[in-house]
């Protein structure tokens, strides 16, 4: 494990006691920290003081910076100890109490980010907002040292005005909850479809890419949805878009393009000055675009960069016992991108001492190292002579203007990578956030199945296989319920509607990926706990804790997209697959009520709801079930599953039942051996009939589970689904 502690040499504070690797940064300051708890707001209560509530993560570059200059300062932690009791929360622990104060900041000050800085009363009101606060005030930005006595004598003078300012701030709290789901919408239909592409449409770059000018944030639920709308209307503008975007970003520095994987997002409008840590999250999402995209297209560029992500992911992110570690850090060597950056002179000494000057040209040309650099100190905004790596002209145009073999060129450049490569693990590494978060390993196996399907590669499906069984081993506690954070052996935290939504999620693509009942059956176990403890009975959707989560002042729910769906978002989603894949009506029903319920948010502001978006577009239909019976190790059977298998197909359901032709249209009495059990039809009962017809495989294709003649033929099977109806 990592040591967290950045002052190891100090007095440890009680966050030592910790696991988050957020708060065991903070261990070691100055600052008399506690943990969130009602320890933390009795102590509060008893000594009259206002709460200090400092909300971050451990891979935010800003939150390193006011640590650096005002949590590690004795004057600001005198200032600290002396008037205030002092909350660290890790954002990614505990999502739900950063949700209701990070509203509480962006209702205050029409803004937010992290590290997020709240001062509240010992009820958990909040009556003062903001975010990253220097040492000193500066440049119209006030400083800690000015900041904290005046909001220590507003608490002493002012009690009644601080009070009254704390409620009024949670009842604007609940009233945005309560105009949430609660708000006017027409119905959700394919208009909501074509106004979201529009607006979309409206925001391309068509330059660089993305959906702003700068800073560029990956969305790739919104190319997810733009995907889907081509497919579904024939428009090639929206899978352009997303070409446009994804080509862009494999370019561009936002990318590693010598350890592989992408950094959070681009300060810039041309995807070049990326802040530089790298999340799980982007991974799993990015992966699946391309996956998707490769799918749609059969340019073999897009299913290279998805590998690329899971090379960085399977050597850098992934825990021994198989669940995935959430992030890497921008910083390291005290600054922000030094792992990451090369001066010309390091460049080409490295390049020209292992592969020679030829080589270091070329990777020169290719990588656009230039001598002055292209990367500025964050202070002044100066170049350091470094440079961020990043591609113009493709290996194939390179060799063109070098009258070269293209395939050449490659090697010699994937060469020169793996040398900088070497050299680069020289350097000191960025801190590893080793946190496992469910919902985050939710996605993962979600993009590792899906895209183990589609390239037909089992090490893929076998990895998200193995993250699966790690949550549903280590993440559970002595009742089955699922847990939100392991870290260090220890599981904890109660999991929210996030963690059960995307690993259900996850769940759903490992059946599709290997036809094990299993993950059917377990995704459907966990759909009830999501709907009997989260699910709002007065106005639907899902709460993003349960009625127990008794810390939190505002039980809230997460509609709008933000780097990850939304947990309404994806309970829709999930309940639609799970739905048609088990033919439950109930789910379908409560999706129903899902969609009816979002109408007001996604109706006013589509493109701010792609994830919802996706799940209307399977709403809508044509959704089809295939159910395929056939001998798993007889060939037809295989070649049935593998025209299945790449097609972009997101609206079709497949399903198979596994027989052999000496027990296809027997009984359980009559089978070999005795009684025997179907285990898909137990999960998905509308599947028993269907069995091998002449001893061959055979697909059924279904509609709303009513299926077209079956067929022993991989081409009319797919002419059957090119053929199917609409279901609305």
């Amino acid at each position: 494990m990592h040591d967290f502690h950045s002052r190891p040499a100090g007095r440890a504070n009680r966050l030592a006691r910790e696991k988050s690797p957020y708060l065991l940064q903070h261990a070691f300051n100055p600052v008399d920290w506690v943990p969130w708890g009602e320890e933390a707001f009795a102590r509060a209560r008893a000594e009259d003081r206002p709460i200090f509530l400092s909300i971050g993560y451990a891979t935010c570059h800003w939150c390193h910076v006011m640590e650096r200059e005002s949590f590690e300062d004795e004057d600001v932690a005198a200032l600290l100890n002396r008037d205030f009791v002092s909350i660290k929360v890790d954002r990614e622990e505990r999502p739900d109490i950063d949700g209701v104060y990070m509203t509480a900041c962006q209702l205050m000050t029409g803004q937010g980010g992290w590290p997020l800085t709240i001062v509240m009363t010992p009820d958990k009101q909040p009556f003062f907002a903001g975010t990253y606060f220097p040492r000193e005030s500066v440049a119209g930005r006030v400083g800690m040292l000015d900041l904290l006595p005046r909001l220590a004598e507003l608490w002493r003078e002012r009690r009644a005005d601080v009070e009254a300012a704390g409620a009024s701030a949670l009842a604007a709290i609940r009233e945005v909850e309560v105009r949430g789901l609660g708000s006017a919408g027409g119905a959700l239909d394919e208009e909501t479809l074509r106004r979201g592409f529009s607006d979309l449409r409206a925001r391309f770059d068509p330059h660089q890419g993305g959906f702003s000018r700068a800073p560029k944030f990956p969305a790739p639920h919104q190319l997810l949805f733009l995907l889907r709308w081509s497919d579904r209307t024939g428009d090639r503008r929206g899978v352009e878009m997303v070409e446009k975007t994804l080509a862009s970003m494999r370019r561009g520095g936002v990318f590693d393009h010598v350890g592989y994987g992408f950094h959070r997002y681009s300060t810039d409008a041309r995807w070049l000055v990326p802040h530089f840590e790298k999340m799980l999250y982007d991974q799993a999402l990015l992966a699946m675009a391309y996956t998707e995209l490769w799918q749609m297209t059969g340019d073999d560029a897009h299913r290279t960069v998805a590998r690329e992500i899971y090379e960085y992911v399977a050597r850098d992110l992934t825990d021994a016992e198989g669940g995935f570690h959430s992030a890497e850090d921008a910083d390291s060597e005290g600054r922000e991108g030094a792992f990451y950056v090369w001066t010309r002179e390091e460049f080409d000494e490295v390049l020209s001492g292992a592969l020679g000057e030829d080589a270091a040209s070329l990777a020169r040309r290719a990588f656009r190292i230039e001598a002055r650099g292209n990367f500025a100190d964050e202070a002044s905004g100066l170049r350091t002579g470094e440079n961020i790596l990043h591609a113009g002209e493709t290996p194939a145009e390179i060799a063109a203007a070098l009258g070269e073999d293209a395939a050449g060129v490659e090697e010699r450049l994937e060469e020169a990578r793996r040398v900088l490569f070497e050299k680069r693990t020289t350097r000191e590494r960025p801190l590893l956030d080793d946190k496992i978060l469910t919902d985050w390993n939710g996605l993962m196996i979600a993009a590792l199945a899906r895209s183990g399907l589609a390239f037909g590669d089992e090490s893929l499906v076998g990895a998200a296989a193995r993250a699966a069984d790690f949550i549903l081993e280590r993440l559970r506690d002595d009742g089955g319920q699922l847990l939100h954070r392991y870290r260090d052996g220890d599981a904890a935290i109660p999991a929210g509607a996030a963690d059960h939504a995307c690993f259900i999620w996850g769940l759903i693509e490992l059946y599709a990926a290997t036809f094990d009942p299993r993950w059917l059956r377990v995704a459907r176990e966990l759909l009830d706990p999501l709907l009997e403890r989260f699910w709002d009975p007065d106005r639907h959707g899902v709460f993003n804790v349960d009625a127990r989560q008794a810390d939190v002042p505002v039980r809230q729910k997460e509609l709008y997209d933000g780097a990850t769906p939304s947990a309404n978002a994806t309970t829709w989603y999930v309940l639609l697959r799970l739905g048609r894949l088990t033919g439950d009506l109930e789910l379908l029903d409560r999706a129903e009520a899902l969609r009816g319920a979002l109408a007001g948010p996604v109706g006013g502001a589509p493109s701010a709801h792609t994830m919802s978006l996706v799940a209307l577009d399977l709403a809508l239909g044509p959704a089809q079930e295939v159910v395929v019976a056939g001998d798993p190790d007889d060939p037809g059977t295989r070649r049935m599953l593998a025209a299945l298998a790449n097609r972009y197909a997101p609206r079709t359901a497949v399903l198979f039942k596994p027989g052999t032709p000496a027990t296809a249209g027997l009984s359980g009495a009559e089978a070999p051996g005795g009684p025997a059990t179907d285990p898909l039809a137990e999960i998905a009962p509308f599947t028993a009939p269907h069995d091998l017809l002449d001893r061959k495989a055979t697909a059924y294709v279904c509609t709303g589970f009513a299926c077209r003649r079956p067929t022993t033929d991989v081409a009319e099977m797919l002419e059957q689904l090119a053929e199917s109806p609409q279901d609305n």
